[in-house]
């Protein structure tokens, strides 16, 4: 069993499924985003190198292992997460294949190296940072939400550097960000591939946005069909219930 601090828990990585994760509603708790982002992305099946950035408490590691047996590489500038992070790969015995890296994923390049990983994928702060009279009273929370240690900029200026020519970024962000992940995507060639809505429920307008691209690829933008989560009665889609319970 881990040693979890007093605000920790344990909690099972997906509905139903065998894998755990070491999380707190005092620093942080994963989302339906994290889980959305790691069924999207593509990942080669038997072998290759992903990094994840912003990696929080290392969820996205953690769930893409269920679908690939590459090496796993997760980024985090807070301490604690990734101290819970390195925490829950041990948790599931998973050390050979994931690493967690305590770090800012602006000073990453002599350590991971450039060009060097076949997949990168982030789920970034999504707001431009505020004024500290606006922040969350909680600065874990405060730093995963807003662009407090690193700009949209950063991120994808990041993913360009350690992806290799050919491999794929994929991120999940808000839909108002659309425009300026496309621009700095482009600035850093970074072709977008493919981009897919995902809207609560079927009305409604979207809230949250799934976009890859290929390093140094060739024009071609394919809107995927829309994601929706919800039906009217606030029971989960087909779909949505497939990849929140990991079928």
């Amino acid at each position: 069993m881990a040693a979890l601090n007093d605000d920790e828990r344990i909690d099972y990585l997906l509905a139903e499924d065998h894998m755990h994760i070491i999380q707190s509603s005092e620093v942080f708790s994963f989302s339906l985003d994290a889980v959305l982002l790691a069924h999207f992305a593509y990942v080669p099946i038997k072998k290759g190198h992903i990094l994840d950035l912003c990696t929080g408490n290392g969820v996205i590691p953690l769930l893409l292992s269920r679908r690939t047996n590459a090496s796993i590489v997760g980024v985090e500038i807070q301490t604690r997460l990734a101290d819970m992070a390195k925490r829950s790969v041990e948790l599931n015995n998973l050390d050979d294949r994931l690493t967690m890296i305590h770090g800012d994923l602006k000073e990453m390049k002599t350590e991971l190296g450039h060009s060097t990983f076949d997949v990168v994928t982030c789920n970034p702060p999504y707001f431009p940072t505020p004024a500290e009279t606006e922040h969350n009273d909680n600065p874990h929370l405060t730093a995963a939400r807003h662009e407090v240690y690193c700009t949209l900029e950063d991120v994808v200026k990041a993913c360009k550097l350690h992806v290799r020519p050919g491999g794929k970024v994929a991120m999940v962000h808000r839909p108002d960000r659309l425009v300026d992940i496309i621009f700095l995507f482009r600035q850093y060639r970074i072709e977008p591939k493919r981009v897919r809505f995902v809207y609560p429920k079927y009305g409604r307008e979207t809230n949250m946005l799934l976009i890859e691209g290929t390093r140094d690829g060739k024009e071609g933008l394919t809107i995927l069909p829309p994601l929706y989560i919800y039906h009217a009665d606030n029971t989960y889609t087909k779909e949505a219930e497939g990849i929140i319970y990991g079928k």
